[in-house]
């Protein structure tokens, strides 16, 4: 079993990252990037593989800011 969802800051350079991210998305019409966001939402939690960890990032997002 994994450690539960980590929420607090774990990037290096959360800028970078950012930055590739929106690079990423660059040039693509609502649809293509709504898949790529899809695409990496499934590559991420097939990583993280734990499906309580899966669950407890799903509600979090699903939670208003």
């Amino acid at each position: 079993m994994m450690a539960k969802l980590r929420s607090e800051p774990g990037f290096a350079d959360a800028d970078a990252f950012y930055a590739k991210l929106v690079e990423a998305h660059r040039d693509l019409d609502d649809a293509a990037s709504a898949k790529l966001n899809a695409k990496l939402v499934l590559l991420l939690a097939n990583h993280i593989g734990d499906p309580e960890t899966i669950d407890e990032a799903l509600a979090a997002a699903a939670r208003p800011v």
